[in-house]
C-alpha cells in the first residue's frame, strides 16, 4: 500500500522526518570496543598486520553468497553505507529480543494508539521468521531496547535510531526515539507513525538506506507496509554472519 505523503528520513544516528506532514529514520554509532563513529581522525603510521587466512575465506564464502542471492534485495546499498560491513544481532530463537515502548508521555498531541501501532511494527518484522524475534515488557530495567517519545525533532526528521556494536559488528543494544510532531509542528497520524516505527525498527535490525523509494527503508518513506524487497533483504542479512565482507588487506591506518 502507497501513499502520496512521503515521510523523510535523516542519517546517521538520526531518524525519520517527514513530508507534508509525515516523517521517518534512524542510524547506528556505538561499538562494544568501545567505538564512537566519528568523522574526524588522525592519520598515524602504517601498520602491518598478517592476513588471517581463515577470515579471508570467511569474507569470500559471504561474497559467493551475495552474488548469488542479492537479487530482489538492496544489501549493496547497506554494504556501501557500512564500509562493505554487514551488522546485525546474534541468532536467538529461543531468547527474544526483550522491547519496552514507554506507555503515557506527557506530550501534546500524544494518542495511546501509537503504542499499538509501534508494536505491529515490531510484530510485522518478527513475523519473518528471522533467528530473532522480540517480547515486549512492561518494566523498562528489563528491557534490551527502549522506545521513547519526544515532542519534535530539531532536525526535519520523526524518528532516530541508536545501536551500539561490538568489534565483530554484532548489534549489543539499541533505542528508539519517535517524535509525535514533525518539525513544523504538525502532529502525526497512527498511520504514518506506523510508517515510522517501521523504517526505525529495519535500522535496528541492521539494515541501512536504501536508494529504492518504494522500499520502507529509503529515505523518504512513501510505504506503509513492508516490501518484498524489505523482506528479501533483512532475511538475506540474518542468514550471513555479521562483520566486513571485503577482501582483507594486510595493512590499516590507525586512525
Amino acid at each position: 500500500m502507497k501513499s502520496s505523503t512521503a515521510i523523510a528520513v535523516g542519517t546517521l544516528a538520526v531518524g525519520a522526518a517527514l513530508l507534508g506532514g509525515k516523517p521517518a529514520h534512524g542510524r547506528p554509532a556505538l561499538g562494544l570496543g568501545v567505538h564512537n563513529e566519528s568523522a574526524e581522525g588522525t592519520v598515524a603510521t602504517v601498520l602491518v598486520r598478517p592476513v588471517n587466512a581463515d577470515d579471508e575465506a570467511r569474507r569470500a564464502e559471504v561474497r559467493s553468497q551475495l552474488r548469488e542471492r542479492e537479487a530482489g534485495t538492496y544489501i549493496n546499498d547497506i554494504l556501501l553505507e557500512r564500509d562493505s560491513s554487514l551488522a546485525r544481532w546474534h541468532d536467538r530463537p529461543d531468547r527474544p529480543l526483550t522491547v519496552w515502548i514507554q506507555p503515557a508521555p506527557r506530550i501534546s498531541d500524544w494518542n495511546p494508539v501509537f503504542v499499538d501501532e509501534v508494536r505491529t511494527a515490531f510484530m510485522e518484522w518478527g513475523a519473518l521468521q528471522l533467528p530473532i524475534h522480540f517480547a515486549f515488557v512492561p518494566d523498562s530495567a528489563k528491557a534490551e531496547v527502549h522506545v521513547t517519545w519526544i515532542d519534535r525533532f530539531s532536525e526535519p526528521i520523526s524518528g532516530r535510531t541508536k545501536w551500539a556494536r561490538d568489534d565483530n559488528w554484532w548489534i549489543t543494544g539499541a533505542s528508539i526515539v519517535l517524535a509525535i510532531h514533525h518539525q513544523l509542528g504538525e502532529h502525526l497520524d497512527p498511520d504514518a507513525m506506523k510508517a515510522i516505527a517501521l523504517h526505525e525498527v529495519g535500522h535496528l535490525l541492521g539494515l541501512d538506506h536504501t536508494t529504492d523509494p518504494d522500499a520502507i527503508m529509503s529515505p523518504r518513506v512513501r510505504v506503509r507496509d513492508l516490501t518484498p524487497e524489505d523482506k528479501a533483504t533483512v532475511k538475506l542479512l540474518y542468514s550471513l554472519p555479521a562483520g566486513p565482507v571485503g577482501k582483507s588487506s594486510s595493512t590499516f591506518v590507525d586512525h
